[in-house]
């Protein structure tokens, strides 16, 4: 697959001062996917989305007094090396994720053994779930060079759905014997 990827490279010049301004781009870049070459070198494979955001902020950098170029590239040489990067990335995304799924789950685990049974807390880890598989669409939108966190990811997310689905019955189970 390495051989085959054609990069978009957006390589820009800042104007140092203010720093919230180079904050910014590196924001979106990391929020595109992107992963850096260089300084100031930001690679994505190509695709259409992925070329109009650069052309977008390539369009930014200019407004802010800076330059850029918008580059189409193929990897003479090293062209797996800028593979292996840009899943590594999506990877330590997916790894956050997974994380974030454990302290889920702990929750889960830590309101059950305190058979703290309410709708109200239901209610926030249904929200936290949801945050969690948004988060989890966002990087799959990324991962377009097939990173292999993916599948752990999903089993993850799917251990959380079993575990809120067993606490939402537990809540119903309270509500019922209550009333």
């Amino acid at each position: 697959m390495s051989d085959s990827v054609t990069w978009l490279l957006l390589a820009y010049r800042i104007p140092s001062e203010p720093s919230r301004l180079r904050a910014g781009v590196w924001r979106k870049l990391k929020a595109l996917g992107a992963i850096y070459v260089q300084n100031s070198v930001a690679a994505l494979p190509e695709d259409a989305t992925a070329e109009r955001a650069l052309r977008a902020l390539r369009a930014e950098i200019g407004q802010m007094g800076g330059t850029a170029q918008l580059l189409r590239a193929d990897a003479l040489a090293g062209g797996a090396d800028l593979v292996t990067a840009y899943n590594t990335a999506r990877d330590d995304e997916y790894e956050e994720i997974v994380d974030r799924c454990r302290d889920f789950l702990a929750e889960i685990e830590k309101e059950t053994a305190e058979k703290h049974f309410t709708y109200g807390e239901l209610e926030e880890n249904d929200e936290d779930l949801t945050k969690l598989r948004g988060w989890f669409d966002k990087v799959t939108a990324r991962d377009r060079l097939g990173a292999s966190g993916r599948e752990a990811t999903v089993l993850a997310l799917d251990a959380c759905t079993t575990a809120l689905d067993g606490f939402a019955d537990a809540v119903y189970a309270a509500d019922t014997d209550g009333s």
